[in-house]
């Protein structure tokens, strides 16, 4: 593609005294998904990120920085990724609102940078449109335009500069080309010319729209964002609602809709149409394609990847390659990690004296923070994958492939890819599914995303199946451990998408919209820019999740510690241990729920290692471990601690406590269970935080709990109808 050099471009007028010096310590980065924005972005800061969320809502929000000469710092707010300024989804209402310095604690932006892709530039230009209005300092990036040139397209820059009223400066982020010229652009944005409205609207549309701009410029907003708000209230039906208490403006949308029907206008799609008129005039102007070209890199892997039956079947391959890697590449990392915490606790114990200092450093701190670490490599290799996926342009084909399926469940196809991060860790698949428009869906996929089995079930699965379970053939090929641990996992992932499928029936019934999104092409990431984004969303996982595990080991720690009790005469060592524990607040605990528990065949000892388990599920065989006092080291390959629950009896009656089917109703017991506070946390902060937050997190915890409550009752009493009991 031939694009004029950006050095070419008319350069800014020379700044005014007033603004000579000042330069631009603030910037917004916007554009439409698949623009290359957040690669963009991370080509200019980095490292300098910051990342959390807006407040009162769960949108993220990221922040960075770069250095502009030696005496300046630029802020980079990246804002999220939206078609159009139509507020109609938290995105879009974050977009705007930090556009117009209307989202608290926020400072507004002092110049916008707008990401143009230069393959797709006729939609691109409808969000670039509405943002050009606002009358804010505006540079446009055009970005992509390597591939473009791929394509056979010829962007004027120059051309489109003067038809935009902002400067358009080419750049291909994953090689960094054009940075510094944008930096550059940017630096001197505040001296240019403010731009406007680039098209003309009829006289009449003009004097309907005239006391709706009024009411807008009232309640405070520029002449500029005014008349693109003006547009905007009659595209989306009561869009004026969300603006809060305007004073008659409510009225004045009313008497502009009727001005318009009168004058034969549609108002719902006067927008679209004034914005693609002038959009055709600006295409037919600045672009010029070449000749037909055979077909391109992207179009062959689609042939095969969104074929009707070699698509699904790559896909299935590709996933399957995804969730083996996992578990087997992030066992030996996982083994190094644990080993290392166990020698930290093993070298700390030494230099403390014994007591509950050293047992609550050595078993409540170390051993917190290193249930947590232990899964960082599992976490590491799934977003490690996601962000390859992602950034070669697949994932978005993927969410094509799986759409039909999950609309037939009332899910959104972007569900799918929470739902698949779920097998490694719910903590990362809640926090993606921020990519979903539709609150429904949103929150239909969270509240069903813990039932699919992650990887802090297997230590209990792993425990249960090789004490109980025999290993025998199946159909002369499977052996039926393998069987009953796929079964598990059929069990959870189906019950997720029925469940699914009653929430978008009832509590979150609402129409299932069509998946409409764009392929971008396919190419080859940037391994700094891949590694950044892993970093951060590693980093944002132990932040969120480790802190809430460590505080309830610490707590679970003192309650199973306290209060000190005399060991019996003749008890010592292990016994003793097994002693205090069920005499301590925990042990009280686990005999207070005894007879709740009881229905489904377990005892008090079970009972505590649920209330346990909640911190993290592995905590479960720990905690087994120590009752039967076998040592809290325990893991669920101990022979020791398997020799102990073939051989535990009940004390009034002399009967085993654990048997093949008391151990089935456990885990389907664990497929259910939202045993995970660092689960509960991050539902109650992606859910709204506050008192929202808490309902849903409450009722996910309390709708779960019932099913896995009921699931292990009818497992356990039509077992021992059918007489396998023992």
């Amino acid at each position: 593609m031939e694009v004029v050099d950006a050095g070419k471009i008319p350069a800014p007028p020379a700044p005014s005294p007033a603004t000579r010096g000042e330069g631009v310590s603030r910037v917004a980065l916007i554009g439409n998904p698949n623009t290359g924005k957040s690669t963009l972005f991370n080509a200019l800061t980095g490292m300098r990120q910051r990342v959390g969320n807006y407040s009162g809502v769960t949108v993220e929000r990221v922040e960075g920085r770069y250095a502009d000469g030696p005496d300046r710092t630029v802020t980079v707010i990246d804002l999220p990724g939206t078609y159009s300024l139509s507020a109609s989804s938290p995105d879009e209402e974050i977009a705007l609102g930090v556009l117009l310095g209307r989202v608290e604690g926020v400072p507004a932006p002092e110049a916008v940078v707008v990401v143009l892709d230069a393959q797709n530039l006729e939609r691109n230009l409808f969000l670039a449109s509405q943002v050009l209005e606002l009358g804010l300092p505006t540079v446009v990036a055009l970005n992509q335009v390597d591939a473009a040139e791929a394509a056979g397209i010829r962007i004027d820059a120059v051309e489109l500069t003067l038809l935009l009223g902002a400067p358009v400066i080419p750049t291909v982020a994953t090689r960094g080309e054009g940075l510094d010229v944008l930096k550059r652009a940017v630096r001197g944005a505040r001296g240019l010319p403010r731009p406007a409205r680039q098209f003309a609207l009829p006289a009449e549309v003009r004097e309907a729209l005239a006391p709706v701009e009024a009411c807008m410029e009232a309640a405070g907003f520029s002449h500029g964002a005014a008349g693109m708000e003006a547009l905007r209230l009659l595209a989306v039906p009561r869009a004026e609602d969300r603006l809060g208490d305007v004073p008659g403006l409510h009225d004045a949308v009313a008497g502009a809709e009727a001005r318009l029907a009168e004058a034969g206008v549609h108002a719902r799609s006067l927008e679209a149409e004034a914005r693609y008129g002038w959009i055709a005039e600006v295409v037919e102007q600045a672009v010029r394609r070449q000749g037909e070209r055979g077909k391109s890199t992207t179009d062959r892997i689609d042939a095969v990847a969104l074929h009707r039956f070699w698509g699904p079947v790559l896909f299935l391959a590709l996933m399957a390659v995804v969730f083996q890697s996992i578990f087997a590449w992030a066992e030996p990392l996982m083994g190094v990690i644990e080993g290392g915490f166990a020698s930290l606790g093993a070298a700390v114990g030494a230099l403390l004296p014994e007591g509950d200092l050293r047992s609550m450093v050595v078993d409540g701190v170390i051993a917190g923070v290193g249930s947590v670490l232990v899964f960082l490599p599992q976490i590491v290799i799934l977003f490690l994958f996601l962000g390859f996926l992602e950034d070669t342009g697949y994932m978005a084909r993927a969410a094509f492939i799986m759409d039909r399926f999950m609309r037939g469940v009332g899910l959104h196809g972007r569900s799918f890819i929470p739902l698949l991060s779920g097998y490694a860790c719910a903590v990362p698949g809640v926090m993606s599914t921020r990519t979903i428009e539709n609150r429904e869906d949103r929150l239909a996929t969270i509240m069903v995303l813990p039932l699919m089995s992650c990887s802090a079930r297997i230590p209990v699965y792993t425990l249960l199946i090789g004490s109980f379970i025999p290993s025998v053939a199946v159909a002369g090929i499977f052996n039926l451990q393998g069987v009953t641990l796929l079964a598990m996992y059929l069990l959870g992932t189906l019950s997720a998408l029925a469940v699914a499928a009653v929430f978008k029936r009832s509590l979150l019934r609402g129409q299932v919209r069509p998946l409409i999104m764009e392929l971008p092409p396919y190419r080859l990431p940037r391994l700094r820019v891949l590694l950044t984004t892993v970093w951060h969303r590693a980093s944002m996982f132990l932040r969120r999740a480790g802190t809430v595990i460590l505080a309830i080991s610490i707590v679970l720690w003192a309650l199973a510690t306290y209060p000190k009790t005399q060991p019996a005469p003749g008890l010592s060592g292990e016994a003793a241990q097994e002693q205090q524990l069920e005499r301590s607040i925990l042990g009280r605990i686990g005999h207070a729920i005894e007879p709740t528990v009881r229905p489904l065949g377990y005892d008090w000892k079970i009972g505590v290692s649920i209330v346990s388990s909640f911190a993290a599920r592995e905590v479960f065989v720990s905690t087994m471990g120590t009752i039967y006092g076998v040592g809290s080291g325990a893991d669920e390959t101990s022979v020791a601690l398997r020799d102990r629950l073939l051989a535990e009896r009940r004390p009034d009656t002399g009967m085993l406590v654990y048997s093949p089917l008391v151990a089935v109703g456990l885990m389907v017991f664990y497929v259910y269970a939202l045993m995970c506070a660092s689960t509960v946390a991050v539902v109650h902060r992606e859910t709204g935080g506050g008192r929202v937050g808490l309902k849903w997190a409450a009722f996910q915890f309390g709708y779960m709990l019932v099913l896995a409550y009921g699931a292990a009752f009818l497992v356990y009493r039509v077992g021992l109808a059918m007489g396998w009991g023992v």
